[in-house]
């Protein structure tokens, strides 16, 4: 990344944000698993270590009118849409205070006030939905753009391929994004295609198609906001290709055994956050002393998180029945 550009591109205050946000992405996401580990949340837990610039970037980028059907790595991105700290804590823990109001768990959540579409666990089935939104957008003239995505493995589905063809055909207002962190669960890039990168997939849908440090997020906010004005002008879709390294395992019961050490070693010395505070140190926007207070900042935020999901009542019987299908007051 050219810091020079960077400067000029991006806004001081917009930077400093995303910062916050990667790390209390990562704070957030280190509590959980810790409260995991302790057998306190049922269920998996799947985490955006070492990803975080992905959705912290993209989201960033959009405008609040906009819409997001994300991906089960995209923390940052709630977190950005205004989802709480405590909401996100009481949606692990099934309390009522959480998205789903105990219906379900871990980033099985949705809010389409926030503009954000429900997550479920078939990786690419948001895809064709986001195209959907997208079509009611271009038919009613609305100048809104919807950013979707999946992992490497999902574009593999063919529901992606099928919402890639409708919006490229259609030339709808949507961005797709590939998280490329290298593995689908334990199956490397490698062995999924013979491509040799994602974003070539692109092409056969004759739609422009970019390949962006997934852990720079300076690098992702930019390719995302020139992906979002292509779209919000009638230009149609952009496919982007975040490359980056899952981590951890596919899920925190996933010790990732396949993954060869030496290429995690490797890949720490990209870490999203490392990367971002030296763009900042570069650009004079921030110190190790600032950095630290970020830190403390954060952590005093989900401490307060885990009280409030901690106090959060359980949700009654009867209400598994609300909020099941849609009303008038749910419309995007």
């Amino acid at each position: 990344m050219d810091v020079a550009v960077t400067a000029k591109e991006i806004k001081r205050d917009d930077l400093l944000q995303m910062y916050h946000y990667l790390r209390l992405t990562r704070a957030l996401e280190d509590r959980i698993t810790a409260l995991y580990r302790q057998g306190r949340i049922v269920g998996g837990v799947y985490t955006s270590h070492g990803m975080e610039a992905i959705a912290v970037g993209y989201a960033s980028a959009l405008e609040r009118d906009d819409i997001i059907a994300p991906y089960h790595r995209d923390m940052g991105a709630f977190l950005i849409r205004g989802f709480t700290p405590g909401e996100v804590l009481a949606q692990y823990l099934g309390k009522r205070a959480g998205p789903s109001k105990g219906k379900d768990g871990n980033v099985h959540m949705g809010d389409l006030r926030r503009g954000v579409f429900g997550f479920v666990s078939h990786l690419a089935d948001n895809l064709p939905v986001a195209a959907g939104a997208a079509l009611a957008f271009k038919i009613r003239g609305e100048f809104r753009v919807v950013f979707t995505g999946t992992g490497d493995g999902g574009t593999s589905r063919g529901d992606f391929h099928e919402a890639m063809n409708l919006a490229a055909v259609r030339k709808l207002p949507v961005v797709f994004y590939c998280n490329n962190n290298q593995y689908a669960y334990s199956t490397p890039i490698r062995l999924q295609m013979a491509v040799p990168n994602v974003v070539d997939r692109a092409k056969a849908y004759g739609m422009p198609g970019e390949i962006v440090d997934g852990n720079d997020v300076a690098a992702v906010y930019l390719a995302a906001k020139h992906a979002i004005a292509r779209a919000r002008a009638g230009e149609g879709p952009t496919f982007l290709e975040f490359k980056t390294m899952r981590m951890h395992g596919h899920s925190e019961h996933d010790p990732a055994k396949y993954v060869p050490p030496e290429l995690l070693e490797e890949w720490k010395k990209e870490d999203p956050i490392l990367k971002a505070e030296q763009l900042l140190k570069q650009l004079s926007y921030g110190d190790d002393s600032y950095f630290q207070e970020v830190v403390e900042r954060v952590k005093k935020e989900v401490e307060a998180g885990v009280e409030f999901a901690e106090q959060a009542p359980l949700p009654e019987g009867p209400e598994v029945l609300e909020g099941v299908f849609a009303d008038k007051a749910d419309s995007y």
